[in-house]
């Protein structure tokens, strides 16, 4: 590939990001925006019911399925 090839390839790349850059920077900052907006929007919210929570996970991890030492190895 000649150099006037490679200049032209990379001129093509950059005037293809140039012409695009607008819609790609409009949805990163739209994304950004939607994520500040709602952070701003979250709370935490006081429960009394954390010794059921507390049992539940732990009955949700004493149910889940486990993998014998004999297949393990398989």
């Amino acid at each position: 590939m000649s150099i006037v090839g490679i200049v032209l390839l990379i001129a093509a790349v950059g005037l293809l990001v140039a012409v695009e850059w607008p819609r790609f920077g409009h949805r990163f900052a739209v994304a950004k925006q939607a994520r500040r907006h709602k952070k701003r929007h979250l709370r935490v919210v006081p429960t009394d019911e954390s010794d059921e929570f507390a049992r539940s996970v732990e009955r949700d991890l004493a149910n889940l399925p486990t993998i014998d030492e004999r297949d393990r190895r398989r």
